[in-house]
């Protein structure tokens, strides 16, 4: 009998195409709107060298240490900027134009005038107040120990770098894959459609069909769980065309633990299930209010977690940390970045026992909330 519910529940399932669309098409239709909005994202950070303006005039041409730092920082494929030597008249005109970032003037110190705040011109100050701060420190000690003179400028002539900066993985960090694995997370909790429809078809209260469901001589939980298990079925397959999609459609990266991904979508997808029957167990209310808060809890999760925001989820996680490890969505948004850019599993063994946690919730308050309604009449 068990069996024979199941093979009809996925019928019937598969026939409403409402469901199906917000489940399965909807993650899919977003996943290629990020894709748009978000795919050149991270080209727009790689650093653009920096259009600048010299003045041309006698106390430049006099200040040979300034022409040799000049020439040291626009040199090379690495180099800060591209020095232009211009007039003072010219260079006032490309600033008004905006085809400089600013201008530097050379009198008894370097001056730089510029026509608004940016990062460029941030960096053109920087580089000043270096060269100035050494400039100082050379002239004091030449003042002091002249005698140094040779091996000073030998070091300064041989920089050092005493900070590396070394990744803590062997993945890149991408900050817009974060969108991404987000959205998966939400898709999970959409499968709480699913979870609610099944919770509502054995209410005898609500229609005729769980009214004949409840008086079938199969026990009201075995129904259920036969069912629910249809639904499930439905759910993984969509998540996973899902990410099969994202994988080779959208060329988004989940780093090489397959086995792991899929068995976080296994938990995500059983998560929201659940997380929707559950949702409808507790709210004795018409189906479209249920519908609001299934959808409403599922958006307020994905934003905390930084589907519409990215931001958002390291404010949360530095200002109230204790609500990160209380959203299943981010919790399960953190799982898949934690296999895609770290070594170890202690990160994403600490999400999918919390989020385990959840699903245990979940499934046992509606096991004890449907199991003790009972009907006075049918």
């Amino acid at each position: 009998m068990s069996s024979h519910i199941f093979v009809y529940r996925l019928k019937c399932l598969l026939r409403d195409k409402e469901t199906i669309f917000w489940t399965l098409l909807f993650p899919l239709v977003l996943a290629v709107f990020f894709k748009l909005a978000f795919g050149n994202l991270d080209r727009g950070e790689i650093f653009q060298v920096i259009d600048l303006a010299v003045v041309d005039n006698t106390a430049y041409r006099q200040d040979q240490f300034f022409q040799q730092a000049l020439d040291e920082v626009s040199a090379g494929s690495d180099r800060l900027f591209n020095v232009i030597l211009t007039t003072a008249e010219n260079a006032e005109q490309l600033l008004q134009k905006n085809a400089i970032a600013g201008y530097i003037v050379v009198a008894e110190q370097p001056r730089l005038v510029v026509s608004r705040s940016g990062i460029a011109q941030n960096i053109i100050k920087s580089f000043l107040d270096i060269y100035l701060q050494s400039a100082v420190a050379v002239e004091d000690i030449l003042q002091h120990n002249p005698a140094y003179a040779a091996q000073l400028f030998q070091d300064l002539a041989g920089r050092r770098q005493y900070v590396t900066e070394v990744s803590g993985t062997a993945a890149e960090p991408d900050s817009v894959l974060n969108y991404f694995y987000a959205l998966i997370a939400m898709a999970c909790f959409y499968g709480g459609f699913l979870g609610m429809r099944e919770i509502t078809d054995i209410e005898a209260n609500i229609s005729p069909l769980a009214a004949r469901i409840n008086i079938s001589p199969v026990h009201k939980l075995k129904a259920f769980l036969a069912s629910l298990s249809a639904s499930l079925l439905i759910h993984l397959a969509e998540m996973f065309i899902l990410l099969l999609f994202l994988r080779f459609a959208l060329q988004i990266a989940f780093g090489d633990k397959s086995f792991y991904v899929v068995l976080t979508t296994v938990l995500g997808s059983v998560a929201g299930v659940s997380f929707g029957a559950l949702v409808s167990a507790m709210v004795k209310k018409a189906e479209n209010i249920k519908i609001a808060i299934l959808i409403g809890a599922t958006m307020a999760g994905s934003f905390l977690a930084g589907m519409m925001f990215q931001n958002m989820k390291y404010i949360v996680a530095r200002h109230l940390p204790a609500l990160s490890w209380l959203n299943p969505v981010n919790l399960l948004t953190d799982a898949y970045y934690s296999l895609y850019y770290y070594d170890t599993y202690s990160r994403y063994a600490l999400n999918m026992g919390i989020l385990g946690a959840f699903v245990i919730v979940f499934c046992t308050g509606t096991y004890l909330i449907i199991r003790r309604r009972k009907y006075a009449s049918l």
